[in-house]
């Protein structure tokens, strides 16, 4: 038989595209539109509904960017079409290549209530099924004209990111607004032939399967009448039966669809407009399931849903209905989908906290499962938190862009440092935006990596990142794939069920060790600078202000605040969105970041203040607060007391240019460059800078990634770098502690205060920087006379272990890596480690010196800034300040303890007596990272601890209070199963950890 497959594929194609689709809707009328641009900020609903709309025609421009449009479509019902389905078809102007990323709207009816969501591939409103005819229709849309952000041409500037640049240029075109008879005989034949096109094409070409259905489809297409397709479309329809009905085979990967719509709580857009986006999507999704009886569709972060009850309880009220039928399934069980490499300890910890609270308060679901399929990489920390959350699966897609290397499995067991494992699951689909297209599902079951020994995949379904959700065809591409020859079998099922019949086909996959790396999106650790340190600045906050108002409530008669409490961290797991703290969202949303910050800081400030002094009284007597987890200067961690004060420091003229710092346990020399030429431990006698080399070194490298440029840095950028080497001026402090230095390069300035704390072995280097750069990254450099083969860099709850070589292309990929406080190298016997208050992202690499010595050297740089112009053309302009210590002779255990020093600074207060911690351990290694009163009201106080060194450890907690009670708990405090019950004494309490473990204990007043 001679082969016409590709002209009977050809002709498929042109006859949907110009003939059958056309006919879904083919009879129609105009509606009468009239409109009320808004003239600032949205309004709600009621005022959008009264206000007094001026009339606009179909092609007209409307929408200047981020404004808000009220339009009224106001039509009748044609009498002739009594007896059929008629929608409305309401195009604000869409491109339907960008769901999510333009003008969207929310259909409302006369009263307010919320019909459904617009956006370029959901543009109709059903009117009735059927109609009688000669009904009056009146909708109101709130239409919102986002602007696009990320176009055709990606990564361009754009002045649109902020409503104070992007002008008031109308965006969009009003491109139709009519009433129109729906065929659902012709839309299901689109449906048809679109699932046996997209089968096709990815079966062989020489199958049999392929042409029984390329036979198929000729005869359909042979049965339409062009010119009489609503006609004739059963008839069509019937001749595709046989091979819509051809079983799978039973060996078909099994694929469970989740209604899904990955709504990005900010990003190219304000955290405003995601209000409204979840609104819409909520609405969609809500509707669909009322349609659908199959249909099933997942929502993630606790925020989002808290949004839709706060403004828009309209909505609120239909998602609640779904949630008790078991349709519309809280997912995830975190406050947002945070990233999950910056956040610290506590943070990534409450992030659960909140998350979980809130659907269990809400709806009594409690999740397993941790979702999270944008996050850029994940820290090797977090198993471990998961399952004190009381979760145990974990699923992610962004794995799978990787540059470098593929990962090895897609479900598999995550062990974390602790040892934790935690069942994990990548879906092969590879798109958190699945369609349900057969290019995707075929992709799906070829990808799968565990054939053979697992069958089950997961497959995220909607438009996601601006929202939008599952559609329709999607749901009804899905019921012609649930058991079709050719193609994976697919049926909609929650998370949960996935998560339960994936984790019993497969009781032993793989294990993949510490932390999932993402190979791209590295410069997320820098980008936007103040955003990270609002982050880290606000999590030490509200470490104080709970450590004091916890010891303050049980002291004195000070009211512990809960509410504010509450309140401040669900703003702070907010900003720690996997696009607001990795600085890869437009101006706008960083620009609210810091006046959010500064606003929390504040109001912490003053918790913290009060609680102070209600427990230090009236009195004139200088007192110490410390509220880091270690006694330093003879003030115990969490107490207050008198500073014990050690001998002073020197500074002293350098004999051939700069200065000599010294106070008995360093000398420190910098050159009259103004660069760190030797840093000397004078007790073990060892040199901290490699030979001939400068550390706190600013190096300034090109820096314009291939793509993605808030967000990448392209290994390329080493090629080139410059030394900022030049000073302006090298001074002695008026201190009488520290040398000043200040350089000027490009457009910018920066100084920098070294100094030597007396009594103390660590080097302060305070960098100020006014930076106006564009496209360059600035480092601080520190060569380091040492030879590792691996350092350690913290993390959530511990620290992990990173090799030093590039042996393998894993290790290559990671050339620039996440810290939280400190780095730490070491050879035996001597190390030394690099802390800071506010940077997370650097680079490591190893020197063999070619003099005479031929030692191994190895150099730490810390990344301090970027200036990428997408998506925030003005990306950390302006001034800037960091503290970093290098701590030469340093243990892990030291690491440990000079990261939280540099972290939570002392507070000096006068008061009329010193003030005895709340909990006391007595172990170095055992480190605690919150005193809180539990989050019932009880009275109870909850202390959260781990094993910080990597080792075991048997401590002793002893309570300043007297103790009723001792509960080992979750972190959700509730009493925990799998923890051996400590032993207690009286108030003391005795605990025997793993390394790295986490224990959170809940101690009842007595």
């Amino acid at each position: 038989m001679h082969d016409d497959r590709t002209l009977v594929e050809a002709r498929l194609r042109r006859v949907l595209d110009e003939r059958i689709r056309p006919a879904v809707h083919p009879e129609s009328v105009p509606l009468r539109v009239a409109v009320w641009h808004a003239p600032g900020e949205p309004v709600p609903v009621a005022e959008g509904l009264a206000a007094q709309p001026e009339p606009i025609e179909v092609g007209a421009r409307w929408g200047a960017p981020w404004g808000t449009s009220w339009f009224r479509v106001t039509g009748t019902v044609p009498k002739a079409w009594a007896g059929r389905t008629v929608e409305a078809l309401l195009d604000l102007g869409f491109d339907e290549n960008m769901p999510g990323f333009q003008c969207e709207g929310l259909v409302h009816r006369p009263d307010g209530t919320p019909v459904k969501g617009l956006n370029p591939r959901n543009q109709w409103v059903r009117i009735g099924a059927p109609v009688a005819g000669g009904e009056e229709v009146v909708l109101h849309i709130e239409a919102a004209s986002n602007p696009v952000i990320l176009d055709y041409h990606p990564f361009r500037p754009t002045p649109l990111g902020d409503k104070d640049t992007a002008g008031h240029e109308p965006q969009y075109t009003l491109t139709r607004m009519d009433l129109a008879v729906f065929d659902e005989s012709v839309w299901q034949l689109v449906m048809d032939l679109e699932v046996l096109d997209e089968l096709m094409a990815e079966l062989p070409v020489d199958s049999a399967r392929r042409y029984d259905i390329l036979r198929a489809v000729e005869q359909a297409l042979d049965a339409v009448d062009l010119q009489d397709v609503n006609g004739t479309a059963g008839r069509a329809r019937q001749r595709l039966t046989g091979v819509l009905s051809a079983p799978a085979v039973p060996s078909a990967h099994r694929i469970s669809a989740v209604g899904h719509a990955h709504i990005d709580s900010a990003w190219l857009w304000p955290l405003r407009e995601t209000v409204r986006k979840v609104a819409r999507t909520a609405s969609n999704m809500t509707a669909l399931i009322e349609d659908e009886p199959e249909f099933v569709f997942a929502m993630s972060q606790a925020q989002q849903w808290a949004w839709v009850k706060e403004h828009r309880p309209e909505v609120w009220a239909r998602v609640k209905k779904a949630v008790a039928e078991g349709r519309f399934v809280p997912a995830g069980g975190m406050w947002v989908e945070s990233d999950t490499n910056m956040p610290g300890s506590e943070a990534m910890a409450r992030q659960f906290v909140h998350g979980k609270r809130f659907f269990l308060d809400e709806f009594g679901v409690d999740n397993e499962e941790a979702w999270l399929p944008d996050t850029f990489g994940f820290a090797a920390g977090l198993p471990q938190i998961i399952k004190a959350a009381g979760s145990k699966w974990l699923l992610t897609q962004k794995i799978s862009w990787s540059q470098t290397n593929k990962f090895p499995h897609h479900t598999f067991w995550w062990e974390g440092i602790d040892g934790t494992r935690i069942f994990t699951h990548f879906p092969p689909v590879d798109t958190y935006n699945c369609s349900m297209k057969g290019s995707e599902l075929a992709h799906a079951e070829r990808n799968f990596k565990d054939k053979g020994r697992a069958r089950h995949s997961l497959a995220p379904t909607g438009w996601g990142d601006g929202g939008g959700g599952t559609t329709r065809e999607m749901v009804a591409k899905a019921a012609r794939l649930r058991d079709l020859e050719g193609s994976p079998a697919v049926a909609w099922e929650t998370p949960r069920a996935f998560f339960e019949k994936a984790e019993a086909e497969y009781p032993e996959p793989p294990v993949w060790v510490g932390e999932l790396y993402l190979e791209l999106h590295r410069a997320t650790l820098t980008s936007q600078a103040r955003t990270k340190q609002g982050n880290r600045r606000s999590e030490h906050l509200l470490r104080e202000a709970e450590l004091w108002a916890a010891t303050a409530t049980v002291r004195t008669e000070f009211p512990y605040p809960y509410e504010e409490l509450d309140r401040i961290w669900k703003t702070v797991l907010l900003h720690q969105f996997h696009d607001i703290l990795p600085g890869s969202s437009i101006a706008w949303v960083h620009r609210e970041a810091r006046a959010t910050y500064e606003r929390l800081a504040a109001e912490l400030e003053g918790i913290i203040d009060a609680a102070q002094r209600a427990l230090a009284g009236a009195g004139d007597r200088e007192l110490v607060f410390n509220a880091a987890p270690h006694s330093r200067a003879g003030v115990l961690a969490g107490g207050a007391g008198a500073r014990r004060f050690p001998h002073g420091t020197s500074v002293a003229p350098r004999a051939v240019g700069g200065f000599v710092l010294g106070n008995g346990l360093l000398r420190v020399e910098i050159d009259a460059r103004g660069l760190i030429v030797s840093a000397r431990d004078i007790q073990a006698d060892r040199e901290t800078v490699a030979p001939g080399r400068a550390a706190g070194l600013l190096q300034l490298h090109q820096d314009f990634p291939n793509m993605w440029d808030a967000w990448d840095v392209d290994a390329f950028y080493r090629n080139t770098v410059t030394d900022l080497t030049d000073a302006d001026s090298v001074q002695a402090g008026e201190d009488g502690l520290s040398v000043r230095v200040t350089r000027s390069f490009g457009d910018s300035r920066v100084t920098q205060v070294l100094s030597l704390p007396p009594g103390e072995r660590r080097l302060v280097i305070d960098t100020e920087v006014d930076w106006h750069e564009t496209e360059k990254f600035l480092k601080l450099a520190f060569p380091l006379d040492l030879h590792a083969e691996r350092y350690a860099s913290e993390t959530q709850f511990g620290h992990v272990f990173r090799p030093t070589h590039t042996n393998t292309s894993w290790e290559a990929a990671k050339f620039e890596a996440c810290n939280h406080r400190f780095v730490h190298f070491e050879e035996p016997g001597w190390g030394v480690a690099v802390v800071n208050d506010s940077t997370y992202g650097h680079d490591v690499t190893r020197t063999v010196r070619t003099d005479g010595d031929r030692g191994t050297t190895t150099t730490v740089r810390v990344s301090l800034l970027r200036a990428p112009r997408f998506p925030d053309p003005e990306t950390d302009q302006g001034l800037h300040r960091f503290r970093h210590a290098l701590i030469p002779g340093a243990s892990l255990a030291d690491a440990v303890r000079e990261g939280w020093r540099i972290n939570l600074p002392e507070r000096r207060l006068t008061g009329a007596h010193e003030v005895a911690p709340l909990v006391t351990v007595d172990h170095d290694a055992v480190v605690i990272t919150a005193v809180k009163f539990a989050d019932d009201g009880s009275g109870d106080v909850v202390v959260r601890f781990h094993e910080a060194h990597g080792g075991r450890a048997r401590a002793t907690l002893t309570a300043g209070f007297e103790v009723a009670e001792v509960t080992a708990t979750d972190l959700l405090e509730r009493p925990s199963g799998d923890k051996e019950p400590p032993t207690r004494d009286g108030d003391r309490i005795t605990v025997r950890l793993r390394p790295f473990e986490l224990v959170t204990l809940r101690l009842r007043p007595a």
